[in-house]
């Protein structure tokens, strides 16, 4: 048996060393990132890139994210902050759009692969599934700070889901339980991760597989939006993130289709495979160079 009294949310708060306070929403949004970069730097080496490319470009593109996903969040939000300015900054209790963080680290990234005289769809397809992987491990992020929820709802609702216990419990907010829209999404992109790791060994054309990404992450975004009761607005109408995901939708497909009949999608993801060296053969069976024809002087 429980009690609906005894409910009591999970810590924000994962440590605190002295006078520096750690939450888990931007502890989980760097392992989030961390292992992106993992996943990412793995198959760039295997692409022939150099090793320390992705720590570079992350080093960028990680800041430029998270002020574009709190500028973004910001101002479709402001009425919120309006009275407390400086409460803009306090990303650690939440608010971090995760379109605003795209916009601004592809933005990065086109800048820095055109520096450094790479393809930046080259780079964005290896990175495709890494981004993914972020979004679904910072997704948890929203999870310990109870936001990115959904409609009201029963327990025995989340009950029939088989959610363990302590998922259920967070979902019950000031005296109700919402559906965790958190977990649809992660989940989600945990099934975008597989899909993209799996469309590597298909060889499809350079930039589509970023283009796939991004697709399929906005149709995911759009259906779960709808659910979801924490949204931001355009003009007070318009969810956001729904007219971005359509917008999304509908560019990506126009982009394929473009490239495709300009001619700049025919090179693929496997092309430049680097080549194994191979070693010479050896004389193990005992051959030895013939010393016939040699004159002695």
């Amino acid at each position: 048996m429980f009690l609906l009294g005894t409910i009591q949310p999970l810590n924000p708060v994962a440590f605190e060393l002295g006078p520096l306070t750690v939450y888990w929403y931007g502890l989980l949004i760097g392992l989030g990132a961390f292992l992106g970069y993992l996943l990412a730097n793995h198959e760039a080496q295997k692409r022939g890139l150099p090793k320390e490319l992705f720590a570079d470009l992350l080093l960028f593109a990680l800041p430029a994210a998270i002020i574009g996903a709190r500028l973004y969040y910001v101002i479709f939000r402001w009425e919120h902050f309006s009275h407390n300015p400086i409460s803009a900054f306090y990303i650690w209790e939440g608010g971090l759009a995760i379109h605003g963080a795209l916009i601004a680290a592809v933005l990065t990234a086109v800048i820095f692969a055109k520096v450094r005289g790479f393809s930046f769809w080259k780079i964005a397809d290896i990175a495709a599934p890494s981004i993914l992987l972020g979004q679904a491990i910072g997704r948890w992020g929203n999870f310990m700070n109870q936001e990115v929820y959904g409609g009201e709802v029963s327990r025995s609702f989340l009950e029939n889901l088989m959610l363990p216990e302590f998922i259920i419990n967070q979902m019950y907010i000031n005296g109700v339980y919402y559906q965790p829209t958190f977990l649809y999404e992660s989940l989600w992109n945990i099934a975008g991760v597989a899909l993209l790791l799996y469309l590597r060994r298909v060889n499809m054309r350079r930039g589509e597989m970023f283009i796939t990404y991004a697709i399929w992450y906005s149709v995911g975004r759009f259906v779960i939006e709808g659910i979801r009761t924490d949204y931001l607005l355009i003009f007070g109408v318009l969810k956001t993130a729904q007219v971005v995901s359509i917008l999304t939708i509908i560019g990506g497909i126009i982009l394929i289709i473009y490239r495709r009949k300009k001619g700049l999608a025919n090179e693929r993801y496997l092309d430049e495979e680097p080549k194994v060296n191979q070693a010479k053969p050896s004389n193990k069976k005992g051959k030895k160079k013939s010393s016939r024809g040699k004159k002695k002087k």
